[in-house]
C-alpha cells in the first residue's frame, strides 16, 4: 500500500517521541492501533459485501440461464429427439407381432423352381448300345434316338424277350 521502509518508520517514531512525549506515547499508539483495527474491519466488511453482491449477481445469472434451458427443454417435448428415439426403441422391442404369419407380397420376388421331368424308361436298344460301348473303351454316352412309330411296335416283342436276359447280364456286370 504505502511504500514505507524501516528507515522511514524510525524517523516517524523519533518525531512522534519528540512531539508527543514519552509519557503519552503508549496511549497514542494504542489509539492508532484501534483506529487501524476499525479501518481493517470496515475494509473487510466492505470487501465481504462486495463479494456477496458478486455471488448474488452470479446466482441470478445462473438462475436466468437455468430458466432459459428449462423453457427450451419444455418447448422440445413434442419433437424431442430422445422421445422419438424412445418411441423407435419401444416399437422395435414390441414382440406382439411375432405370432402372426408374415404378409406375403403380391408379386413373388423369386420365380418358382421348374418342375422336374421324369426320365424315359430304358429300352432294349439302349441296353444293346450300352453293351457295345462297354465292349470298347469309349466313354458311354446315351442319346435318345427318334424312331418311327411302326419300328417301335415291331420291336416291342423283341424287347420284351431280350429285356430279362439283358437285365441278368447287367446285374452280373455290376456285381463284378
Amino acid at each position: 500500500m504505502f511504500d514505507i521502509g524501516w528507515s522511514e518508520l524510525v524517523v516517524i517514531a523519533v518525531v512522534a517521541l519528540i512531539a508527543i512525549g514519552p509519557k503519552e506515547l503508549p496511549g497514542v499508539l494504542r489509539m492508532v492501533g484501534q483506529w487501524m483495527g476499525k479501518a481493517r474491519k470496515m475494509a473487510a466488511e466492505f470487501q465481504g459485501q462486495f463479494q456477496e453482491a458478486m455471488r448474488e449477481a452470479e446466482m441470478a445469472d445462473l438462475k436466468k440461464s437455468f430458466d432459459e434451458v428449462k423453457e427450451a427443454a419444455t418447448g422440445f417435448t413434442g419433437g424431442n429427439i430422445m422421445t422419438s428415439l424412445q418411441k423407435d426403441v419401444s416399437g422395435a422391442l414390441n414382440i406382439g407381432d411375432l405370432d402372426k404369419p408374415a404378409e406375403t407380397p403380391a408379386v413373388p420376388a423369386i420365380e418358382p423352381p421348374a418342375t422336374p421331368t421324369t426320365p424315359e424308361t430304358p429300352t432294349a436298344e439302349t441296353f444293346v448300345e450300352a453293351e457295345t460301348h462297354a465292349a470298347t473303351t469309349e466313354p458311354l454316352a446315351v442319346t435318345a434316338e427318334v424312331q418311327p412309330a411302326a419300328t417301335l411296335s415291331e420291336a416291342a416283342p423283341a424287347v420284351s424277350e431280350a429285356a430279362p436276359a439283358m437285365a441278368d447280364e447287367l446285374k452280373d456286370a455290376k456285381a463284378s
